[in-house]
C-alpha cells in the first residue's frame, strides 16, 4: 500500500477550521460553491482559491436516492424529489451565511435519463434559487480528470479513471503527456449501485448473485476494450488505474483498517491488486448485518455497496492493473477548480483593462 502525495486544493476541511462571514472573506478571500445532484447522492463543497487549488471552507453531502425507481419507470418520483429538495434547502441555508462570487450546480445521470428531469429542475430553481444545469457524459468524464490530475504520476503513458455513481459508470481514458493529461476516450455505462441495487436486490448478497452482477458489467465493458485495447497497454506497462467513488473509498477504508472512515488517509492511496481484492472479499463476507455494523459502511449505504464491488471486480478482471489509486474527489472539486480558474482570468483581464 502506497501513499500518494495530495495537493493542497483538496486540504481537507478537518486541516482548515471553518470561518464565516467577513472573517472568511478577511483570511481566505473569495469564495465559490459547487453542488452535484446525483442519482444516490447531493453533494456541495464550498472553497476559496489557495496556490493552483483551494481550501476547503465547508462541505454537505446527503443520501437522497434521487433515481429511486427511475430503471423501471424512466421518471423521478415524488418522494425522491421531496428528499432531493430537502437536501438543496439545506445547502441553501448554508450559503446564505456565506457570500460567494461563483455557484455552479450540476446535475447528471438521473436527470440525464429521467423524462421528468427538466421539469424537476425547473422545480428546484422555483424552491431553492439553485439553476441546475445537466452536463452530459463527456464533461462529467472531464471534471473528474480535472479533479484527479493531481494524483496521476508523470512516469506514466496512459490511466484510466472510472468513477462508479449510482446511475452510471464513467470511464475516462488518458494520456499523460508531461504532467498534462489527455482525454482521448470515454464512456457512461448505465450501470451504477443504485441502478444493481434495485435490479439484483437481495440476490446481489449471494455469491452467485455477485458473479452475475460482475458478469453482466465486464460484458458491458468490452465495447470500450475493444476500441482503445486498454489490456494490451496494461500488460506492456505504463497504464495507472485510478477510481473515484464511495466503493473505491470504501475498499481503500477497509484496507487501511480504519477504525472509522478518514478522508485524509485514503485520498491518494494507492492498493495493490491483492489488497483490494482481500478488501473485497472481506465486505462480502460481512454480509447485510456486518457491514450496516461496519465504520466505513452504515445503514444507509448497505444496500449499494456490494453492487458497486461488482462495478470494481468487473473492471479489474477485464483490465487487471497491478495497482489502483484511490481519490476521494470528484465532480465538485473538478466544478471548484473551474470556477475559480475563470475568476482569475477575468480579474486579470480587468487588471490589463485598467493599465
Amino acid at each position: 500500500m502506497m501513499p500518494v502525495q495530495a495537493p493542497a486544493e483538496l486540504d481537507a476541511a478537518a486541516s482548515c477550521p471553518e470561518a464565516r462571514g467577513d472573517q472568511a472573506r478577511r483570511v481566505f478571500g473569495p469564495a465559490f460553491a459547487a453542488l452535484d445532484l446525483g442519482t444516490n447522492n447531493c453533494r456541495m463543497l464550498v472553497g476559496t482559491p489557495s496556490g493552483e487549488g483551494f481550501r476547503v471552507l465547508d462541505s454537505f453531502s446527503r443520501i437522497v436516492r434521487l433515481g429511486e425507481g427511475l430503471h423501471s419507470t424512466g421518471m423521478l418520483n415524488e418522494a425522491a424529489m421531496d428528499r432531493a429538495i430537502g437536501a438543496l434547502q439545506a445547502c441553501a441555508a448554508r450559503l446564505a451565511r456565506r457570500p460567494v462570487r461563483g455557484v455552479r450546480a450540476i446535475a447528471t445521470e438521473a436527470c440525464r435519463r429521467a423524462s421528468n428531469g427538466p421539469a424537476f429542475l425547473c422545480r428546484v430553481k422555483q424552491e431553492t434559487g439553485f439553476d441546475f444545469g445537466i452536463i452530459s457524459s463527456r464533461e462529467e468524464a472531464e471534471l473528474a480528470l480535472e479533479s484527479c490530475t493531481p494524483l496521476l504520476p508523470c512516469d506514466g503513458r496512459r490511466a484510466l479513471l472510472f468513477d462508479i455513481g449510482g446511475g452510471s459508470t464513467e470511464l475516462a481514458w488518458v494520456r499523460l503527456t508531461n504532467g498534462r493529461p489527455e482525454l482521448i476516450g470515454y464512456d457512461s455505462l448505465p450501470v451504477g449501485v443504485v441502478t444493481l441495487a434495485e435490479r439484483w436486490g437481495d440476490a446481489g448478497f449471494n455469491p452467485d448473485g455477485f458473479e452475475a452482477m460482475v458478469t453482466d458489467v465486464a460484458d458491458r465493458l468490452r465495447s470500450f476494450e475493444k476500441v482503445h485495447c486498454i489490456a494490451r497497454e496494461i500488460r506492456d506497462g505504463g497504464v495507472r488505474l485510478l477510481g473515484t467513488s464511495g466503493t473505491v473509498t470504501t475498499l481503500a477504508g477497509v484496507a487501511l483498517n480504519l477504525e472509522r472512515y478518514r478522508r485524509l488517509a485514503v485520498d491518494g492511496v494507492e492498493l495493490c491488486s491483492q489488497e483490494a481484492a482481500d478488501a473485497l472479499s472481506h465486505l462480502r463476507a460481512l454480509g447485510r448485518e456486518g457491514l450496516m455494523l461496519h465504520p466505513c459502511v452504515g445503514p444507509e449505504r448497505v444496500e449499494f455497496v456490494l453492487p458497486g464491488c461488482a462495478v470494481f471486480a468487473a473492471i479489474t478482471r477485464v483490465w487487471p492493473a497491478p495497482h489502483v489509486i484511490v481519490a476521494d474527489r470528484g465532480l465538485r472539486e473538478g466544478v471548484l477548480l473551474r470556477l475559480m480558474r475563470a475568476d482569475r482570468l477575468r480579474q486579470g483581464r480587468r487588471r490589463d483593462g485598467c493599465r
